[in-house]
């Protein structure tokens, strides 16, 4: 169980965390370095699915902490990623249909630990995460978890939009939780599908929300017109649960 939070700085540090393929998910260089090292981290970063970032120095010392970074920091994981592959297998080898949180920028290392929990208490096979725009795998997000992230694997991947097509052709059904929707109680969501909870402030993406079968709304009677992302996540994964259960 690794909830530590993986920082390396300085050159050799960084490009040995490379090379020994370590999970990293994102690269802080400082701005305007061109230099034959620099160069070299940056390409061995390109060969995975790192983030790259070009920032000034004052950015570079808070994440080092120190000046001493010769230039570049790196972010590894807390936990390893699986692969969507790895999501299906389990489901086959559990014998159930494909049940899989998607989710679409979610920001906040607290929700997404929340959803990793909520997943596995609703028997969700896996969740699966974008590459850019969302947190990763942080300790806070381990944390948060409770100790499912030890149990539903999460992948990560480039474009939302595009697995979700993948995942169609696996005989996935995709629903989204979005106000402007049919009320959950009135869709059939039984068999294979994915549950895709948008961000917190933005919700869906409209091309992720174009990919959707299902747009599902969550009825609500309060003078406020919408719930945290983790909440929405845990009402929605419920009535599926409900419907496979009936």
């Amino acid at each position: 169980m690794r909830y530590k939070e993986l920082t390396f700085e300085g050159r050799n540090a960084v490009l040995e965390a490379f090379r020994s393929g370590k999970t990293i998910d994102k690269l802080f260089v400082l701005d305007g370095s061109t230099d034959g090292p620099i160069k070299t981290i940056i390409r061995e970063a390109k060969k995975t699915d790192c983030i790259i970032n070009f920032v000034d120095k004052e950015r570079l010392d808070r994440l080092a902490g120190t000046s001493r970074h010769q230039g570049v920091v790196a972010i590894g994981a807390a936990y390893d990623y699986a692969e969507v592959e790895d999501i299906l297998n389990l489901a086959r080898e559990k014998g159930e249909d494909p049940f899989i949180f998607i989710l679409d920028e979610i920001e906040d290392p607290h929700n997404l630990g929340a959803i990793i929990r909520t997943a596995n208490q609703a028997g969700a096979h896996g969740v699966i995460i974008p590459k850019r725009r969302a947190v990763g795998l942080t300790a806070t997000v381990a944390k948060t978890s409770a100790g499912a992230i030890n149990y539903t694997p999460v992948a990560k991947v480039t474009n939302i939009s595009k697995t979700i097509e993948e995942l169609k052709k696996e005989g996935l059904w995709f629903v989204c939780a979005d106000m402007g929707g049919e009320t959950m109680y009135n869709l059939n969501l039984k068999g294979p599908i994915g549950l895709v909870i948008g961000n917190e402030g933005n919700g869906v993406s409209r091309l992720v929300k174009e990919k959707c079968d299902f747009v599902a709304s969550i009825p609500m009677k309060g003078d406020i017109d919408s719930l945290n992302a983790s909440v929405a996540a845990g009402v929605l994964a419920y009535e599926i649960v409900r419907q496979r259960m009936a």
